[in-house]
Parts: C-alpha cells; structure tokens; sequence
C-alpha cells in the first residue's frame, strides 16, 4: 500500500507563518481536550504554585520537587532547546487528591470549613507542552512536538529524608491534533528517572530534548501508514492479545509485552468499527497508523502512573507488526 503521507518537520516558510499566529495568542493552553481522561481533572500552573501544599520530606520535613517546579522545569528547558519556536501554555491534569484542614478546624464538619481552612495537593500529576511549529503530517492527521512528564508522590518513599531518591517520567514525542493521542517511543521516553534535586532534574530534561531526534521519529511513524492488516490479521491480533495476560511466563519468552488490559481491548474492538477517523476499511482491512491510534486512543482510560508505559508499548507492538509485514516473517500475534 502506497503512503500518501508527507513530512513537514521544520518547514521554515510555515513556521514562520505559525509562529505569527500562535504568538498572538499567548495564552494558548497545549490541546484543547484532555489527553488523558481517566480519574483526572484539568489543573493549571497557577492553582498549583499558589494553594496546593507541598508534600516534605517526614523525616525532616525538608520540601519534595513540587509539581510546580517540575512544570516549570520543563517548560523553561522547552524554551530554551527550542528558543524561536511557539510554545503553548502546560496543560495539565491531576488525579488522587490528598486533603487535609488547618489545625485550628479539626472539629468543624467538612459542610462548614472555609477555603483558608482547607489544604490540599495532588497525589499524581501528567502534563503536555506543545511546540505547533514543529510538526508533522500523516494520512491527513498533523502531529505536533509535544513534551511532557509524570509525577506520581506514591513512587517516592516520603518517610525517608532528603536526598533520597524522587521518581519522574519524561517525554518528548508528537501529538495527534485529529484526537490528542500522544506517540512516544523509548529514544524519547525515560521512564523511571531518579534524582535527588532540582538540578539533576533540570540537566536530565536537557539531556534528553537535546538527544531527541523528531525527523527519526515522524520517519518511522509515517511507515505505519505503507502498511495494513486484514479483518483476519486484526481478529487474530485481538484474540493474541486476549490471550497474552493468561499465558504463563514461561510460554511468553520471545514475545513482545502487552500491558493493555480487557477495557482498553474492548474499546479498540468498538473504535475499529466506529470511530470516525481510525475505523476499519469497507472491507475490514485496517493500517497500522489506525491501529496505532485505536491503542494509543484506549490508553486514555489509563491512570496516570501507566500512562506513559502504555503510550511507548503501543508504539513498540505497532513497530512489531510492521516489521513482520515488511521482512514477511512470521509474528505471533498475527499467526
């Protein structure tokens, strides 16, 4: 099957036109839906820096990288790698809250606490910075440069005290403006970043926008459009899939991990026959850029703390399929 997709990575007469723009909006927040949607809700830089508490340390009480400091970490570093670029504004979402009261309400019912009685934060945090003028198309479907990172305090062992290990993901990928489905692969992905301050935290975010390579990856992802799968090829997938979680470990040697669960295969079962822009073909047939974005489109009813880990594995199960049908060589989850 012929592509009839087109790389506009770094076109400079276009990114001059959008970054004319998107500069007059400053106030542009990345994506106008949610990227991720399971147990969360929008927040925003603000509401975080001036009324969320900041956990510590329990040992000496010594304050945690903050949620704040992380966001504004990345986003600074964004700035900076891509200095002359537009970049919108952190678009974040928050899940797991932890409240608590001032001391001086302990006896109040909940109904009667006022807001400078109540303290709260979250326990998990994921957010996304897009750079629209760094972009790609797919089959119709432009991608942005978008980065991002994940904060989970319950990876963290808070009854330490400081300087011990604080936990982050990291990354940097495209995002599908046709549905917000985030592509991440693992030369733009690190997954369980330990550090031990905000400086380390900063050089690793450098390190890695400065490694990431967007043309390598818009290459790669336009291949997923060359290729398709049969009604029969994507039944036998499904049902490989199904299969996969039940299988002991011992018969799971030399294939491929699968982490998404029964919901998110439902959901791809239903989108391969409704969704309006990644459905299957009149004669069931589908691409592997559709399949891609069915996955990458379920991984949205994944917590935050998974999120990330489903978005690169959908990526590498896809990568799998394609190599099988470029090298014609057999794969388990097509046989």
């Amino acid at each position: 099957m012929e592509s009839q997709s087109s790389s506009t990575v770094k076109e400079p007469v276009q990114i001059n036109h959008v970054i004319t723009e998107v500069m007059e909006q400053i106030e542009v927040v990345s994506t106008s839906a949610a990227f991720i949607e399971a147990n969360t809700i929008e927040g925003s830089l603000e509401e975080i820096n001036n009324t969320h508490i900041v956990p510590v340390w329990v040992k000496d009480n010594e304050t945690v990288i903050s949620h704040g400091q992380l966001v504004e970490s990345v986003l600074h570093s964004v700035q900076d790698v891509y200095s002359g670029e537009a970049i919108l504004k952190p678009n974040i979402r928050l899940s797991h809250p932890i409240k608590g009261r001032t001391p001086g309400a302990r006896n109040k019912p909940a109904s009667e606490l006022t807001d400078d009685e109540k303290t709260l934060y979250y326990e998990r945090m994921a957010f996304i910075i897009e750079v629209p003028t760094i972009h790609t198309t797919i089959l119709g479907n432009r991608l942005n440069l978008t980065v991002g990172a994940v904060k989970a305090y319950n990876l963290d062992n808070l009854y330490n005290k400081s300087g011990a290990d604080q936990h982050f993901k990291l990354f940097v990928g495209f995002q599908n403006k046709v549905c917000t489905n985030l592509s991440v692969t693992s030369d733009g992905y690190v997954a369980d970043l330990k550090v031990k301050n905000l400086a380390t935290l900063q050089s690793a975010i450098y390190a890695m926008l400065q490694s990431f390579n967007a043309v390598q990856l818009s290459e790669q992802l336009q291949a997923f459009g060359q290729y398709i799968l049969s009604e029969q090829q994507f039944a036998t997938l499904i049902g490989r899939c199904r299969m996969y979680k039940y299988m002991p470990d011992a018969l799971k040697q030399g294939i491929p991990d699968l982490m998404f669960g029964e919901s998110q295969l439902n959901t791809i079962c239903n989108d391969y026959y409704k969704d309006k822009d990644f459905c299957k073909a009149e004669d069931g047939s589908i691409s592997l850029w559709n399949l891609y974005n069915l996955f990458t489109g379920a991984n949205k009813s994944s917590y935050i703390d998974s999120f990330l880990d489903r978005s690169l594995n959908a990526y590498e199960l896809t990568r799998t399929l394609l190599m099988a049908l470029q090298n014609q060589t057999d794969c388990w989850y097509l046989t």
